[in-house]
């Protein structure tokens, strides 16, 4: 049973930002200049679970670098979209792809940039350690921070609610 106080049988679509979602909110710089991120393997696997089970999931990120998307597009994400500086139109443009409904969306975000992304869909969700005005906003706050498994939290919540996890072979491997 979730926490969650959302009809989580509506879900279709998972939009997540990266930095301070699915990544933690430090962000080590390699010598060469170039941001490095850590990202958690148990978000990983459930995003590569929703993939497998249909569901439509976009990562919206203002960042742009290579391993970010590589790492993504990996995990069977074909809708990566890198140095998102406006995240909004980019969300509704993914949702208009794939005839989402904003009640059919959680868009999981932490911090300014996410807010207009936010307030557009069926339900906003962020990390522990979201921004105060974004903790504000959001409709599920995960007990766990960015990079720390928020990701898998709201996945694995939704896909419970809809019967689908560890519902068949697809969840026992990559």
């Amino acid at each position: 049973m979730s926490g969650i106080n959302y009809d989580l049988s509506k879900i279709k679509g998972f939009a997540f930002d990266v930095d301070g979602v699915l990544s933690a909110s430090q962000i080590p710089l390699h010598p060469s200049g170039e941001p490095m991120r850590m990202i958690n393997i148990k978000d990983g696997y459930a995003l590569q679970l929703a993939i497998k089970h249909g569901y439509h999931i976009a990562i919206i990120t203002g960042g742009n670098t290579e391993s970010v998307k590589r790492r993504f597009e990996g995990l069977g994400i074909p809708d990566v979209y890198m140095g998102a500086a406006v995240k909004l139109p980019i969300l509704e443009s993914w949702m208009e792809k794939h005839k989402l409904k904003p009640e059919e969306v959680i868009y999981m975000g932490d911090d300014i940039p996410d807010f207009e992304a936010m307030i557009k869909i069926g339900l906003s969700a962020c990390p522990a350690d979201a921004a105060s005005d974004i903790l504000k906003i959001a409709g599920y706050v995960s007990p766990y921070a960015g990079g720390a498994g928020c990701g898998r939290d709201i996945i694995e919540q939704v896909m419970k609610a809809q019967g689908e996890w560890l519902s068949d072979k697809r969840a026992f491997g990559w």
